[in-house]
């Protein structure tokens, strides 16, 4: 096992100290290609400017995304508005009514309201 290292070992000293060289035509295309986008990134932004929506937009990433979030929306409303047996009704949760009752539906007898002694 410390033979198997110790030739590793020496493999990868020896690969350290030959470097293969950059051929010249890659080494132009490198540096050319380097100075082109070191001059677009110099070029002043365009004068034409977006309105609020396009910039909205492209924040939650284009109209891909917009998609998503609509059909999740959708997806909610739907659920929200024919939700399952197991799940509670949310109208219930907001709007919470309790069975109390009403003077008119008692009829015309008032005589309850009358103090008993």
């Amino acid at each position: 096992m410390a033979e198997d290292e110790m030739d590793l070992d020496q493999l990868l000293a020896k690969a350290r100290q030959t470097r293969p060289d950059l051929p010249d035509d890659l080494a132009v295309r490198i540096v050319t290609d380097a100075e082109t986008v070191r001059l677009d990134r110099l070029k002043p932004e365009s004068s034409s400017r977006r309105s609020v929506w396009m910039r909205m937009l492209d924040g939650i990433g284009g109209w891909q995304s917009m998609g998503g979030l609509v059909a999740a929306s959708a997806a909610g409303v739907w659920i929200g508005w024919s939700a399952p047996d197991f799940l509670p009704d949310p109208a219930a949760i907001i709007y919470p009514q309790e069975n109390s009752f009403v003077v008119a539906d008692l009829g015309l007898d008032a005589l309850f309201l009358e103090d008993a002694e």
